[in-house]
């Protein structure tokens, strides 16, 4: 296949259905020759936090001059994003090749009587196939939904897992309530494998603390650490942290949020562990991974005058520190808010933490057939006394917030990475 066919198989010959649990998986990895068993790993869950400690880690493991895969999810524009190699993206010659191979083993699988495996299932499979193809020394594996029946959890002995922020999304998969997520989460444990906590509430902790003794997994979380922050701007933060194991000062990090810090703060602590594991890296190193970081659709600015920042901030846990970061780094600025979220979302919570710092409102729809109809989210600023125009085309939107702001104002777009991934591709091409 070329690659518009290798388009064409995932999304309309597999679909976008969603399916959790393991058999599928590993009869494909199998089919593959287990590719995945040939691989050092680092495994990333949480709900929010993950795909930034992904883009931390692997800059830092890149300045330690390690071959270092990243594979993350969803994408914002190519499929080609999520597998990545010293941060470039997959040819699509090499997608191509990869997702062809993936096609005939799941094609196996189907005429043996299997069930054929999910889209998410095959990109997986697909990334674990081309890591071990290009022989590097070391891939960061992102969860795609929950961990334990997650495709990436088929990984037997990771180098290293890390739990990011846990919060109440996807109940409809992973359950209602946080105790129900943390369990989901932690199901990327492994015995005798270490894992790290990002610093979190009780409940979340004793819960991710427990499985970890259960398996006799050395366990870690950063809860006493001191963090100072001597300056917070648009160019970044700059940031010392002390804690018992490791200190830090005028760390330069610079992905924007005030929440970036803690996950940056995780990150680190995730570096004692790789250098007791074979990866020996120099405070220089990790200090300058940091400090080169980068990390598409979260809170990027896109274009000064005016300003437009694009956040991929598509659930409550999400929007609430988007808020706390609007009001650190726009307070006394007017703000064109530009808001475009899925039906399948808390988008009545989401639009109640936003809205108060938006002076007017573009409503849009995301690429998807999850969508929210723009009228329905309409009805909820209509209450605030807002005004608000709706533009159901992502073009129009922007092209209307554009009209409609003036240059010293703020352009801030959230609610959908569907909406952010089109939103910036749109924007780079005028």
């Amino acid at each position: 296949m070329n690659y518009e066919e290798s388009i064409f198989y995932l999304e309309e010959e597999i679909g976008f259905a969603s399916c959790p649990g393991l058999e599928r998986i590993t009869q494909l990895m199998e089919k593959l020759g287990n590719p995945e068993k040939q691989l050092k790993t680092v495994h990333i869950a949480g709900t929010n936090g993950k795909g930034s400690a992904t883009a931390m880690l692997s800059s830092i493991l890149q300045e330690g001059g390690y071959r270092t895969a990243a594979y993350t999810s969803p994408h914002l524009e190519k499929y080609n994003e999520r597998f990545l190699i010293n941060g470039k993206e997959i040819s699509d010659e090499a997608f191509s090749r990869v997702i062809t191979k993936t096609k005939n083993a799941c094609k196996e699988l189907v005429k043996e009587g299997k069930d054929a495996p999910t889209l998410f299932e095959v990109i997986t499979g697909a990334a674990f196939l081309y890591f071990a193809e290009e022989n590097v020394d070391i891939a960061i594996m992102e969860v795609g939904l929950g961990g334990r029946f997650d495709a990436t959890n088929i990984i037997e002995n990771p180098v290293l897992s890390i739990i990011m922020s846990i919060s109440l999304d996807h109940a409809e998969f992973l359950g209602d309530t946080i105790e129900q997520i943390a369990l989901e989460k932690s199901g990327i444990i492994k015995k005798s494998c270490p894992v790290v906590l990002y610093s979190q509430e009780e409940l979340v902790y004793n819960i991710v603390k427990n499985r970890a003794e259960a398996l006799q997994a050395p366990f870690y979380c950063q809860k006493e650490a001191a963090i100072k922050v001597s300056s917070q701007t648009l160019e970044g933060t700059i940031f010392d942290v002390n804690t018992p194991t490791f200190v830090y000062n005028n760390l330069f990090l610079p992905l924007l949020g005030i929440h970036q810090v803690q996950n940056c703060v995780t990150v680190l602590a995730a570096c004692e562990i790789l250098k007791e594991k074979g990866f020996p890296l120099t405070k220089n190193q990790i200090c300058s991974g940091i400090s080169n970081t980068f990390w598409a659709g979260r809170m990027e600015i896109c274009r000064t005058s005016p300003l437009v920042m694009l956040d991929g901030a598509h659930n409550v846990d999400g929007i609430r520190r988007l808020a706390e970061s609007v009001r650190n780094y726009f307070e006394n600025r007017k703000i064109t808010l530009v808001l475009g979220v899925l039906g399948d979302k808390e988008y009545e919570q989401m639009a109640e933490l936003i809205l108060p710092f938006a002076n007017q409102v573009v409503l849009t729809e995301p690429h998807s057939q999850r969508k929210l109809d723009a009228n329905k989210l309409a009805n909820i600023v209509f209450r605030k006394e807002l005004p608000f125009y709706i533009e159901p085309e992502i073009e129009n939107a922007y092209q209307k917030a554009l009209q409609i702001t003036p240059e010293t104002d703020i352009i801030l777009c959230c609610g959908s990475l569907y909406m952010i991934g089109a939103l910036r591709s749109y924007i780079l091409s005028i």
